[in-house]
């Protein structure tokens, strides 16, 4: 398949890394994300989110504090054979993860009555997403001027600011611990789909390169698995926010 095309690219991408595998790991996270916000009750709210939060920082600190330093002292066409096999894997598996991660976090958060007066919040938060990841992916892709990137990041800052507009009259503050959670989210979100995953497909698109440069892969493989652990490290104080969360501030 092409990668000159978003279609080439994810169907060749699926197929390195096995289609069976590229549709279970986007369909069944996102179908218990479905489950979740819709008919589950608290406690299974709760479990799906624990378990796509365990599942998402556990491979990034596997990455970060394992994968990182074993491909480091490897040649460069070791280390490519290494993230030609794993990449295209985890370009499914972690966007799907985090993913849930967050809109169960946010959801759930929701529904303990732990955010009211959410909707400022989330447009903010949206904004604060979306325009600085589709910004670095312009840059990673070289994009610019592409069309396809050019429409999604103009709806991107038309509809998140308009958003915006509509409700920050209402905006007020919440408590601390939402508004770190809410930042650690952003800058894990910002960092994951407008950094690592361009990194992977600029991989992706090495290797089908008429003459791939397995320097580029290993530089760049290393690279996304160093930051892979620093989003684990932000992660883990997450996680120390959502303890404080609810077991701190929120006597129940």
């Amino acid at each position: 398949m092409s990668t000159s095309t978003v279609r080439g690219t994810v169907v060749g991408m699926g197929q390195r890394a096995n289609p069976a595998f590229a549709v279970a790991v986007v369909f069944l996270p996102l179908a218990a994300l479905g489950y979740a916000v819709t008919v589950a009750s608290v406690e299974h709210h709760t479990y799906v989110h624990v378990m796509a939060g365990i599942l998402w920082t556990g491979i990034d600190l596997f990455m970060g504090t394992v994968l990182g330093p074993v491909v480091g002292g490897l040649d460069d066409e070791q280390s490519a054979a290494v993230f030609g096999r794993l990449t295209p894997k985890t370009t499914f598996l972690l966007p799907s993860l985090a993913a849930v991660t967050i809109g169960s976090g946010l959801t759930l958060a929701q529904r303990l009555g732990w955010f009211t007066n959410a909707e400022p919040w989330l447009a903010l938060f949206t904004a604060a997403n979306l325009i600085p990841a589709l910004l670095l992916i312009g840059w990673r892709l070289d994009a610019w001027r592409d069309w396809r990137w050019q429409v999604p990041f103009a709806l991107a800052v038309v509809g998140s600011l308009a958003w915006v507009g509509l409700t920050v009259a209402a905006l007020e503050p919440v408590d601390p611990a939402i508004a770190v959670a809410l930042g650690i989210v952003t800058l894990l979100s910002v960092q994951g789909f407008g950094f690592l995953l361009p990194g992977e497909i600029r991989m992706y698109r090495e290797m089908r390169s008429v003459t791939p440069d397995s320097s580029v892969i290993a530089s760049i493989g290393t690279q996304n698995a160093m930051l892979g652990g620093v989003q684990g490290l932000f992660q883990l104080l997450l996680v120390l926010d959502m303890v404080y969360l609810r077991y701190g501030g929120f006597p129940l």
